[in-house]
């Protein structure tokens, strides 16, 4: 090679050591950040859940209502 390093051709410039330590952290934080969306969504399930209870939407409504008339000043 021209600098005089014997340094493989890789399409990502990475040494095979330097690959897998990028990988293995890659990996850990992969699983650390799909921990935290799993914990955050579950919470936010156990606050306000997403899909409708034994009355259906109809306790949606109220809320939707509350929040309407709290924004409506504001636009008009």
């Amino acid at each position: 090679m021209a600098n005089g390093i014997d340094k493989p051709s890789t399409l990502s410039g990475l040494t095979e050591a330097e690959a897998k330590e990028f990988h293995g952290i890659f990996v850990t934080s992969f699983i650390i950040f799909t921990a935290v969306a799993v914990v955050a969504h579950f919470l936010v399930w156990l606050w306000r859940p997403w899909l409708p209870g034994p009355n259906g939407y109809s306790a949606l409504e109220e809320s939707v209502k509350v929040a309407a008339h709290g924004i409506l000043p504001f636009i008009s």
